[in-house]
């Protein structure tokens, strides 16, 4: 059992804190020492065994900043947008400050610097994540109340090819222009795949038997929701792909001239895709001072999505088939369904009444108004 030994006049004890590690605290008494050392004792063993919670660890934003990059956001596919937000806007208004004074009035004074709601809810949505860490590294107590902007996750403003023949169009000039961007550009409309699914995908991941596509990868590793999912292939695609495994015989199905994956900035998904689609004859518009395309790379996500639910397709399976998280996400699409709003014409009758009843009772002079 521990015990205050004397040091240079005075005492000092030692003990072992609830992590295992080494404390030392010198007193002038040995009645204080010794009371000490009892306190911290059963502190610590109260402690282990969940009875108190451990005293937290004196922090500031800017280590949690350090930790957050190190350990969680380099895992994330969105790494260089948290890298971003944090230099840009959370280290300049937290970071030296400790965390128990990252409080709802500092918090409220970023959101009023902030303009564009989408722009205040990623930030506010990566804020939330750090905070949360900080409680489960004990560096917090508890997370402040944030309260981020709603936002209005089901827009009918996205762009797509709207019929049957701006698709026939768009991918008649394709194959015109090169056989590769034909083929990519078809699978992506039909299969409604991200471009980093596309760029990653292998021919190991099509069943042309089954007429399936596991979609495992992209860019830079795992999927946008980390999940293996299955896309079918549908009519139009599947002799397309057939022809096109004749051809590229290699590992990848949609490799860039030397043989390796397409990178995000690939100008297969921005220049020479726009320029099909200016020879297809979609015309580029000006909006607010710049150029802006019918649509761009992930149009064609749009495209196939909003085709399948004119075409009658059920809305859950398409969920499950392009991989949106939410079903929240994925209704954007359900008003374009032909069937949206049939079976409600009907549900409050069929006729206004257009006969006045029998005895009309006037209102009393005076109090018409």
């Amino acid at each position: 059992m521990a015990r205050p030994v004397k040091h240079y006049g005075r005492w000092r004890i030692r003990w072992l804190d609830a992590r295992g590690e080494r404390r030392s605290e010198v007193f002038e008494k040995h009645r204080d020492a010794e009371l000490a050392l009892q306190r911290h004792e059963v502190e610590a063993e109260e402690i282990r065994r969940g009875l108190r919670p451990a005293p937290l660890e004196s922090r500031t934003f800017g280590e949690l900043a350090d930790y957050w990059l190190e350990h969680r956001a380099s895992r994330k596919r969105s790494e260089k947008d948290d890298q971003s937000i944090i230099r840009r806007h959370l280290r300049p208004a937290f970071g030296a400050l400790p965390l128990v004074e990252v409080d709802v009035v500092r918090i409220d004074a970023l959101i009023t610097s902030i303009g564009g709601k989408k722009t205040l809810h990623n930030i506010l949505t990566l804020l939330i994540s750090m905070l949360n860490l900080a409680v489960e590294l004990n560096w917090l107590v508890k997370r402040p109340r944030v309260r981020k902007p709603r936002i209005a996750l089901v827009s009918h403003d996205f762009r797509y090819l709207r019929t049957k023949e701006e698709i026939d169009k768009f991918l008649r000039a394709a194959r015109e222009a090169d056989e590769l961007l034909f083929v990519l550009y078809a699978a992506a409309v039909y299969t409604g795949m991200r471009a980093g699914e596309l760029a990653g995908l292998q021919w190991d991941d099509i069943d042309l038997g089954k007429r399936l596509i596991t979609v495992q990868r992209s860019f830079d590793g795992p999927t946008k929701v980390d999940e293996v999912r299955y896309v079918p292939i549908l009519d139009p695609l599947l002799p397309v792909l057939r022809e096109w495994r004749l051809r590229c015989p290699g590992v990848l199905v949609f490799p860039n001239e030397a043989g390796r994956m397409h990178k995000p900035s690939a100008r297969i998904f921005q220049e020479r895709f726009h320029k099909v689609l200016v020879k297809a004859g979609f015309a580029e518009e000006m909006r607010n001072g710049k150029r802006r395309t019918y649509i761009t790379f992930h149009g064609t996500r749009h495209t196939f999505a909003s085709h399948w639910m004119m075409n009658g397709g059920d809305i859950f399976r398409l969920q499950r088939i392009g991989g949106w998280k939410s079903f929240a996400m994925v209704q954007r699409y359900a008003h374009l369904a032909p069937e949206a709003f049939s079976q409600d014409y009907e549900r409050l009758g069929k006729h206004v009444p257009t006969e006045l009843p029998a005895t009309v009772i006037p209102f009393p002079s005076g109090s018409a108004n």
